[in-house]
C-alpha cells in the first residue's frame, strides 16, 4: 500500500455530520482517486454508527487499520455501534466526574485564558448560527410567501415541517425573529444585497 497524502486532524467523531465539521475529513474522502482512506481505528473516523453506515452505503472506501483490509459490513456495523455506545458512556461518566466535584466545590476550568476561551466560543456560536440560518431562513422565506407572516404561525410551519433549531428542539417564535433579525441586518445570509 502507498501512502499519497496524510490528513490529520483533532475533532470529535461524534455526530452525523461530521463532515461539515471536520474539514480534513472532508478532504480525504473527497479525494478525486478512488484510493481508501486508511484509519487506525474505527472511532477515529467517527463514532456515530449511521455515519459509519453511511460511508459503507455510499460505497465511500475506508479501511480500518485495526480490523485488517477485510473486515466485512457486518464487523464494521458493530464496531461502528460498540463506538458510538463508548462515546456515550464516556460523555456520562465526565459529566458525572464534573458533577461530583462541581459539588465538592471545586472550581472548574482554567481561569488563566477565561478571556480568549470565551472569544473562541463565541466565535463557533456565531459561525454555527450563522451557518444554520443559511439553512433556514429560505424554509422561511417560501413559508412567508404562502402568507403565513407572524413568529408563531412560521414556528408551527417549521416545526410542521420537521425543521429543528440547531440544539434539535422544536422552533419558536423568538428564534425565528432572531433568524429575521440576522437577514435583515445581514442579508448576505439569504443572498439578498445590502
Amino acid at each position: 500500500m502507498i501512502i499519497l497524502q496524510e490528513f490529520t486532524e483533532i475533532e470529535t467523531g461524534k455526530g452525523a455530520d461530521a463532515l461539515d465539521r471536520r474539514e480534513q475529513l472532508s478532504a480525504a474522502l473527497a479525494r478525486q482517486t478512488k484510493c481508501p482512506v486508511v484509519v487506525a481505528e474505527l472511532d477515529q473516523l467517527s463514532r456515530d454508527a449511521a455515519f459509519i453506515a453511511g460511508l459503507m452505503v455510499q460505497r465511500v472506501p475506508f479501511i480500518v487499520a485495526e480490523l485488517g483490509a477485510d473486515a466485512d459490513p457486518f464487523m464494521l456495523h458493530l464496531y461502528a455501534a460498540l463506538a458510538e455506545k463508548e462515546r456515550r458512556v464516556i460523555s456520562e461518566r465526565t459529566k458525572a466526574a464534573l458533577a461530583s466535584r462541581k459539588t465538592t466545590g471545586m472550581k472548574l476550568g482554567n481561569p488563566t485564558n477565561t478571556a480568549e476561551a470565551a472569544a473562541r466560543g463565541r466565535k463557533i456560536s456565531i459561525r454555527e448560527a450563522d451557518r444554520f440560518a443559511q439553512t433556514v431562513l429560505p424554509i422561511i422565506a417560501s413559508i412567508q410567501r404562502s402568507g403565513i407572516t407572524s413568529l408563531r404561525g412560521l414556528a408551527i410551519a417549521l416545526n410542521n415541517r420537521g425543521v429543528r433549531n440547531s440544539a434539535q428542539r422544536p422552533m419558536a417564535g423568538l428564534e425565528c425573529a432572531k433568524h429575521l433579525g440576522a437577514a435583515i441586518c445581514c442579508p448576505a445570509l439569504i443572498g439578498g444585497s445590502n
